[in-house]
């Protein structure tokens, strides 16, 4: 069960961090605490799998890369082999598994959009398997806020949609 405090921390984390030359101390100051405990606190949750990543999100192609969301028809009896496969390349973010003919969906992050291409057709040579790649043409922000206490009602996460 997450303590008060936990519930604090993450509500302040989901609505923005500050970008300033302390912002563990600037979040443990709105939130009546020290910035030795934020820091012990937001590792702990990493730790216990409660936050299961915490960092910036990147628009990769103001900076030349490429994101790609791609799908794999993976035969159930060798879907672990296949997701081992998939999940040792350093360039997939993400993989989701889904009931569906294409189960396993995964995102693709590279520093350009040939490098892109190169990790997916490496990924069909390591697994055997065909890949469908989605490149993302557009990106949408939709503001989500889910305030973690009832009473919490200014707590936002940003959620960020791809097509």
């Amino acid at each position: 069960m997450f303590s008060p405090e936990d519930l604090d921390l993450i509500d302040a984390l989901h609505g923005g961090f500050p970008l300033t030359d302390r912002p563990f101390a600037d979040i443990a100051r709105s939130l009546g605490s020290t910035e030795d405990d934020v820091i012990a606190r937001l590792q702990r949750l990493l730790a216990e799998g409660v936050i299961t990543r915490f960092g910036p999100l990147f628009q990769i192609e103001r900076a030349g890369g490429r994101f790609v969301l791609a799908a794999i028809a993976v035969p159930a009896q060798d879907f672990d082999r296949v997701a081992r496969i998939v999940n040792g390349f350093t360039e997939v973010a993400h993989n989701y598994r889904r009931e569906h003919r294409l189960n396993m969906w995964f995102v693709v992050a590279a520093e350009t959009a040939i490098l892109a291409d190169r990790v997916i057709q490496k990924i069909e040579k390591a697994t055997g398997l065909p890949v469908l790649a989605f490149p993302k043409e557009k990106e949408f922000f939709v503001e989500l806020r889910l305030p973690l206490k009832s009473a919490a009602g200014t707590a936002a996460s940003a959620h960020h949609a791809t097509v």
